[in-house]
């Protein structure tokens, strides 16, 4: 969360749980990365029209005019351009080799290192290439980040932008034909259902394809071809981490754009085998392991960081925590926690100027489903504070403000079946907001990735204890899902690895 956010933008006052989607409101989604891609894969650009193009044809230089229009936009949304020499030489050592084996070697690429700690890479029409910082660090070998790289390209030579806007567009026109012209709600309910879920397969199959088509590029172009399927593992281990489940949901989200995770890795382990047995092509851990020594972890200083259960703000001088069994998620609009049970907090900040009382602010129509008679002016930690409640759709929202100065900071929790323990856990979170002492603030300092070579006698456990920035009880878990380790096995001595530390 930047200071933009905590108090400075006032398109956040207004925008209460009730005006905006519920989900929206507390998660950050693959959704907005779909939205952002969409968007950017329009048939006509502005001012352009059908003419004389066939069905399905582009005008020239489209995919190029519509990758430009959305890079600044895109670049914005995810933190701005990140400038790590030892990561772009990471990057540029594989492009070359990538084009040249890939389907279309005539296809220029315009790569973006994004500075987000979110495990993310995607693609825009003509060739515009984006990986966050968050997925370099995760990454322990070329290979892998080729595996990526290559997965990217292959949704740009094989035009999927454009084929999924076509056929959102397709969708969008038969979902209206259906509202106003079936007259049988329910029937009409179904066939949108279905036509949603043909879309859905639609993307995963685009997916499917990629991957494909990526590990044949990875394979021709010298790398481990089994690369896909490590970092697909990777991923998946990381989301449970971040998720603190041990095991994957049994039912699988059939309405996802991406098939799951097990029906991507064997996918991939097949495409790999199909190219030779495991051991064939180049890795590279250590020399890109050296690159990205160094490099940014986690948060940017501007958002805050997220210290296990804690936020704190250096900036803005501020903090709090979480109760145990929540998982905490910084954003550049928000701070976002979820406990895995049902409950939800967003932390944000709003322009409380123009109020005379913080009453006044709680009343003043941003919360839909207030319930005036549970407005409460406090204290918290010797600051001026108001607490609310408000049902709304089905939810059940927990609302404190908080002054500082000119700005409000707001925790809204939800659920749908609010228990005693809810009630519990927003006024501990409530009640753990502080302003920080200068001592502390000039402790805060970034997390970065530090690469060390393993000596004899090394184990996970061992090294994980060099961590910081991370829980002490779930270091060993977060080393190991870091490196790609079996947490219970030796490391050979001279392996490197990496450690998160400050």
């Amino acid at each position: 969360m930047n200071g933009l956010a905590a108090g400075q933008d006032r398109r956040q006052t207004g925008a209460g749980p009730g005006r905006r989607n519920r989900a929206g409101l507390w998660r950050k989604t693959a959704a907005l990365v779909l939205a952002l891609t969409l968007a950017g894969c329009q048939l006509l650009g502005d001012g352009a029209t059908v003419g004389t193009l066939a069905p399905g044809t582009l005008r020239p230089n489209l995919a190029a005019d519509i990758g430009a229009r959305e890079h600044p936009r895109v670049v914005a949304t995810y933190g701005g351009v990140y400038k790590d020499p030892g990561a772009e030489r990471a990057v540029a050592s594989v492009v070359g080799r990538l084009v040249e084996a890939s389907d279309n070697p005539s296809q220029t690429y315009r790569i973006t290192i994004l500075n987000s700690p979110a495990i993310n890479a995607f693609a825009l029409p003509g060739g515009y290439l984006y990986v966050t910082r968050g997925l370099l660090a995760l990454a322990n070998d070329t290979s892998e980040l080729a595996a990526v790289l290559a997965h990217e390209m292959a949704h740009v030579t094989a035009n999927h932008a454009i084929e999924r806007q076509q056929r959102a567009e397709a969708r969008a026109l038969a979902d209206r034909i259906l509202t106003n012209v079936v007259q049988d709600s329910e029937a009409a309910r179904q066939a949108i259902i279905s036509s949603q879920l043909s879309f859905a397969r639609f993307s995963q199959v685009q997916e499917l394809e990629a991957d494909a088509i990526g590990v044949k590029t990875l394979a021709k172009a010298g790398f481990d071809p089994f690369a896909a399927a490590r970092f697909l593992e990777s991923m998946a281990r990381y989301q449970a981490y971040q998720s603190a489940q041990k095991e994957t949901p049994s039912a699988p989200d059939f309405l996802s754009s991406h098939p799951s995770t097990p029906e991507r890795l064997s996918i991939a382990v097949l495409a790999a085998r199909q190219v030779g047995a495991p051991g064939v092509g180049e890795r590279d851990r250590d020399r890109y392991l050296s690159q990205i020594d160094g490099m940014l972890f986690g948060d940017d200083p501007l958002e805050g960081f997220v210290r296990g259960r804690s936020f704190l703000h250096k900036a803005l001088g501020i903090g709090f925590t979480v109760p145990r069994g929540y998982t905490l998620e910084n954003s550049p609009e928000a701070v976002l926690a979820s406990n895995g049970a049902g409950t939800a907090m967003r932390f944000d900040g709003a322009d409380l100027s123009g109020y005379n009382s913080l009453t006044e602010y709680m009343s003043s129509g941003w919360i839909n489903g207030l319930l005036p008679q549970s407005v409460r002016e406090t204290t918290i930690n010797g600051l001026p504070a108001v607490t609310g409640s408000a049902v709304t759709q089905g939810w059940s929202f927990r609302i404190a403000v908080i002054r500082l100065g000119r700005t409000g900071y707001r925790f809204i929790f939800a659920d749908r079946d609010p228990s005693d323990a809810y009630e519990t856990q927003f006024r501990e979170t409530v009640a753990s907001f502080k302003q920080l002492t200068p001592t502390e603030r000039a402790r805060l300092q970034s997390l970065r990735l530090k690469v060390v070579t393993a000596q004899a006698g090394d184990t996970p456990q061992t090294l994980a204890r060099g961590m910081t920035g991370v829980e002490a009880s779930r270091r060993l878990e977060f080393f190991a899902v870091l490196n790609g380790l079996d947490m219970n096995k030796p490391i050979p001595a001279g392996k490197p690895v990496k450690l998160v530390v400050d």
